[in-house]
């Protein structure tokens, strides 16, 4: 088989997440775990693999030295995905195209099995060619990045068990991308130096049932939207962090004028720059502030009883200067409500700032400017949660890039229709793991 075949079987297995796992079909995880072996074989004769947690997988590779051990990391679990509106069945990995142009649809294809499976056939080609890392390098691969990560929680508890530190960890994140600074042609390698905080805040407002022919002068529901519509007309506050300053310094360096100078002359142009951002459109205002977002609705369990329970979910994303706690006092006072309830679920603080000098950041960016030697690679703050935020209690350089091009439209599919991946570009992929496992 070649790699794009071994690619397409992988993605054919609908490893599919759920927070309920009672609903998680497990026997399409263990046919994903049995088939790694079957594809990979100089991987597992020459690796050892633990298995943790119940299905999440660590590797060990042994270097000529343990002493600045590595780990590559990817998860194998997908969000769910049916047949409705999908040009190409999300399960089916059809190849669309020829050359450079063919693509790769599936569900999975960037999130996350494109960047595993790269870092197999890599470690794989590897070891066809009698290859020795000179340091311990551990592969870990989630099973449940999509819901709550405790299985990379695991995998880090067993490591720290071991007196592990690595000295560099790199995780799916950032990646290559066009478009998002204006006058900026070059295309940015963007990597994630940290990540946002992320809890869900459960709104809940209790009241009395009652027939809905005669309905309170304000109902559950009624004051829950409103505590929805007074938090959206209140944003949370907005400020470039360290990281953003030096991500516009490092990108303004390539851009034509006057953006060069506006983005370069930071001591004079920071704040008309900062409501820029918060205008420019959602990524750009997701850089500078904390969100949230109401993602579920509850209410009544039937279309003429009054709910006696509405409840609403606000996921939020932390922005790495704040807090979870700051995020609750902001959501309580937009509010201004003592009747709506206000409950953090499963809160994650932001992650701690990796450095941008040293070692591993040279290793990182050097590896991604000779594949891409076009790209300007910048630190980024992570606007989603990935599995590397656990990795932070052990290691101090925790990296977030996905060696891949991604246009606005591709991006645009991760966790909705018709996600895919330009063959191509996964292939450079390969390339890239292979020239980053040669130098750890």
């Amino acid at each position: 088989m070649t790699p794009l075949e071994r690619f397409r079987a992988l993605l054919r297995i609908p490893t599919i997440s759920r927070l309920d796992e009672a609903q998680v079909d497990w026997n399409e995880f263990d046919r994903f775990i049995a088939t790694l072996s079957e594809l990979y074989p100089l991987t597992h004769a020459q690796l050892t693999r633990e298995t943790i947690a119940g299905r999440s997988l660590l590797y060990r590779w042994v270097g000529a030295s343990s002493a600045a051990s590595s780990v590559l990391m990817a998860h194998y679990d997908v969000v769910s995905a049916t047949n409705d509106r999908w040009e190409h069945p999300p399960f089916e990995a059809e190849v669309e195209g020829i050359g450079d142009a063919s693509e790769v649809w599936a569900r999975g294809a960037l999130d996350d099995k494109g960047a595993l499976v790269c870092i197999l056939e890599a470690v794989e080609a590897s070891l066809s060619r009698g290859f020795r890392p000179a340091n311990d390098i551990y592969l870990s691969f989630g099973h449940n990045e999509e819901t709550t990560g405790s299985g990379a929680t695991a995998i880090v508890a067993s490591l720290a068990d071991r007196g592990i530190r690595p000295g560099f960890v790199l995780d799916e994140g950032g990646a290559i991308v066009e478009g998002i600074f204006p006058g900026v042609d070059a295309p940015i390698a963007v990597v994630g130096v940290s990540e946002k905080g992320i809890t869900s805040v459960l709104l809940t407002v209790r009241q009395e049932g009652g027939h809905a022919s005669t309905p309170p002068k304000l109902s559950a529901t009624t004051r829950l939207a409103r505590a929805m519509v007074r938090l959206d007309a209140r944003p949370f506050r907005s400020s470039f962090t360290r990281t953003n300053l030096e991500m516009i310094r490092t990108v303004g360096q390539r851009a034509r004028q006057p953006y060069r100078w506006a983005f370069t002359n930071l001591w004079l142009t920071r704040v008309p720059l900062l409501r820029l951002f918060e205008r420019l459109g959602p990524e750009t205002n997701a850089m500078v502030r904390t969100t949230g977002v109401v993602t579920r609705l509850s209410g009544s369990q039937a279309e003429n009883a009054l709910a006696e329970t509405a409840e609403a979910t606000i996921n939020v994303r932390v922005a790495i200067d704040s807090s979870v706690s700051e995020a609750l006092a902001h959501i309580r006072r937009a509010i201004r409500d003592d009747a709506v309830e206000i409950t953090a679920l499963n809160p994650s603080e932001p992650s701690p700032v990796s450095p941008t000098s040293g070692k591993p950041w040279q290793l990182l960016r050097e590896t991604i400017e000779r594949l891409y030697p076009d790209a300007v690679v910048t630190p980024y703050v992570m606007l989603g949660a990935s599995d590397s935020r656990h990795f932070a209690r052990i290691s101090n350089f925790v990296y977030r890039f996905t060696p891949f091009e991604m246009s606005a439209a591709e991006r645009g599919t991760l966790h909705a229709v018709n996600e895919r991946i330009g063959v191509a570009t996964w292939l450079r992929g390969i390339r890239f793991y292979d020239d980053l496992i040669a130098q750890l």
